[in-house]
């Protein structure tokens, strides 16, 4: 099923949760809302869902408006982050529920319900767990459970709130590539809320950035990550160096320091903000280069085939920490040290007028 959102507005006393969102999601997708606490992502779940109401704007469900029809009438599944299963239920009944709750004339038999309880913890591959209850499960396993209870009444969509934020990060990974193999065999047309950006990046079809009630950037995981649209994207995916400086023809003034930057599409003598990915910096420890950004070595962490070098700006830029990413290869010919002055020349910077609103935070 296909869903569109337009125009939609949602304030809670002085905060404005979603400003004028209108989107679509294709039939058969999944589709990743990701961004920062606060951002308005859950808002716009829950009002797809029918468990909010928008202030203004609409919610359209396979063409037809759907803002004013009950949720139980939406055939949407909701998957939230804290399983939400009934606890004095066993997995079996957990999941046959929302069959069980359906009206007489449309409720299946019991040998029904059965059969496709089976099928479905047989698609969770939790099949074995039927008569255990949630307490007796591990985190993983209750958010399948979950989920196959989401999936019994056969919703045309599904909705997932930060479905693994509760559980460890290896468990997190295996159960993201779980939800994409599953995705790929059903072909529900799923939404799901999350502020992990390798999990949206690893799961997702597509990835709709917000921030502060707007979207940012909707695109594909490689066209969010390489071609970001604002300064908001480019600082929220992944690590960054953002650099503050200012365009004089086509060398960038950061401080004391220049360096190319390559963008036509920048006037001079603009104050911009600048973005280089850890891999797209060079260290270079011949400070009679003239070019390039001065700054101090911090740390240098190993990690197997990999070298992290965190650095401290100076001449210019102090009090800002940059970090580059090496081949062991690379660490090891430069022979870094701490303390010990270099320069940085950037093989890659994307250039954004200063006029931009920059996000720094870390997700």
């Amino acid at each position: 099923m296909s869903i569109e959102v337009k125009n939609l507005h949602k304030r809670f006393g002085d905060f404005i949760a979603l400003n004028d969102v209108s989107l679509e999601f294709p039939a058969g997708e999944l589709v990743a809302l990701l961004g920062p606490s606060g951002c308005g992502k859950t808002t716009l779940l829950r009002i797809i869902a029918g468990l909010e109401q928008a202030d203004r704007g609409s919610v359209v469900l396979e063409g037809n408006d759907a803002s004013g029809t009950h949720v139980r009438e939406r055939q949407v599944g909701f998957v939230f982050q804290h399983y939400a299963l009934f606890k004095h239920m066993t997995v079996f009944d957990n999941v046959a529920f929302g069959l069980r709750m359906r009206p007489r004339k449309t409720r299946p038999s019991e040998a029904e319900i059965a059969q496709k309880v089976h099928a479905l913890l047989e698609l969770v591959q939790l099949d074995w767990l039927t008569n255990r209850f949630p307490s007796q499960l591990s985190g993983g396993q209750r958010q399948r459970i979950a989920l196959a209870r989401a999936l019994a009444v056969e919703p045309r969509v599904l909705l997932l709130d930060e479905p693994f934020g509760a559980l460890d990060a290896k468990v997190r990974k295996e159960l993201r590539r779980w939800l994409r193999k599953l995705h790929d065999e059903l072909h529900i047309t799923s939404i799901f809320v999350t502020h992990d950006q390798e999990e949206a990046l690893e799961v997702a079809d597509r990835v709709v950035l917000m921030d502060h009630g707007k979207v940012e950037q909707v695109g594909t995981p490689e066209e969010v990550y390489n071609h970001p649209a604002t300064p908001f994207v480019y600082g929220f995916l992944g690590s960054v160096n953002l650099f503050h400086g200012r365009v004089e023809s086509d060398q960038l003034h950061i401080g004391d320091s220049r360096v190319p930057h390559h963008d036509t599409q920048i006037q001079y003598n603009q104050d911009v903000y600048a973005f280089a990915r850890p891999h797209e910096l060079e260290i270079i420890t011949d400070l009679n280069v003239q070019s390039g950004i001065t700054a101090q070595v911090d740390r240098i962490l190993q990690f197997g085939h990999t070298t992290r070098v965190e650095l401290d700006g100076l001449n210019g830029s102090t009090g800002q920490h940059f970090e580059v990413l090496l081949s062991a290869a690379q660490a090891q010919s430069l022979n870094l040290q701490t303390k010990q002055q270099v320069r940085l020349m950037p093989s890659r910077l994307k250039v954004f007028q200063r006029e931009s609103t920059v996000n720094e935070r870390k997700a």
